[in-house]
């Protein structure tokens, strides 16, 4: 009887299934489409003009003055950076795109007291620069494309960053010139279905995006030897893959990781 209610709902989603697949490839695609196991498969399923993923000049202004504004899915972190910022000297905001983030919490954070160095694609940052050098961005804030360039320990924070993130979070964790003592992640996207990779659009440009098995996810930060000191779930921030909605809706969460041999 369930198996029969799942086709009966699959075959009810059939004609809008087939509009969106017909329009994926067009202007007019929907938002996510196609499911894919890896991010190699999702970057290949594009044309070969729309194959730079994130790293895109196109994309770097879309939805820029939104990014800037506080949302209530911010106030987790703004609460931890608060509490943290009188033991930082470096915060690195990984995947923070124009500096959106110092923005956004400039008004409510004395963020005077920290370098705050953005690391993003060099695509991204290379118009960043450009338009702090044209005194659109801040001055305080530090762009950097090269890893081995970034502040050592305090805190990293990926806002948004891990589902577009080109490699697995442990291998970037591993990347970074110094073991993080904390990491402050937010909108990570997860579910209960397998790790699957959809096309999000944004703008003119198409991107991989990467929705997480929670199981999964938490069990790779044990491993990683950091502990979750807190964590919180976004409601409203899911997404359903209009080519594959019998996948279900995917959910949004947060987490602040403490490196185990500091937690407590």
């Amino acid at each position: 009887m369930k198996r029969a209610k799942q086709i009966v709902r699959m075959l009810a989603q059939m004609p809008s299934v087939v509009a969106a697949r017909a329009l994926r490839k067009t202007g007019r695609s929907p938002r996510f489409s196609g499911a894919y196991a890896s991010r190699a498969l999702a970057l290949a399923a594009l044309p070969a003009a729309k194959q730079a993923g994130y790293d895109d000049h196109e994309i770097a202004d879309v939805s820029f003055a939104l990014m800037c504004q506080r949302v209530a899915w911010d106030y987790p972190v703004v609460f931890w950076l608060d509490r943290l910022l009188p033991q930082l000297t470096a915060v690195t905001d990984a995947g923070g795109h124009l500096g959106t983030k110092y923005i956004a919490f400039s008004d409510v954070l004395d963020l005077s007291r920290v370098n705050w160095v953005v690391y993003d694609l060099p695509g991204i940052i290379d118009v960043a620069r450009k338009k702090q050098q044209g005194s659109i961005l801040p001055s305080a804030i530090t762009f950097e494309s090269a890893l081995e360039n970034l502040p050592t320990g305090d805190l990293v924070l990926a806002s948004g960053l891990l589902q577009y993130l080109d490699a697995p979070f442990p291998e970037f964790v591993r990347s970074l010139p110094q073991r993080p003592k904390y990491i402050m992640l937010n909108k990570v996207a997860l579910w209960d279905g397998p790790n699957t990779f959809a096309i999000e659009r944004i703008g003119p440009g198409r991107v991989p995006y990467q929705m997480r098995n929670r199981a999964g996810f938490e069990a790779e930060i044990a491993a990683m030897g950091y502990v979750i000191e807190d964590q919180w779930d976004i409601d409203g921030l899911g997404h359903v893959i209009a080519t594959h909605p019998w996948l279900g809706r995917s959910q949004s969460a947060g987490y602040v990781l403490k490196c185990g041999s500091q937690a407590g």
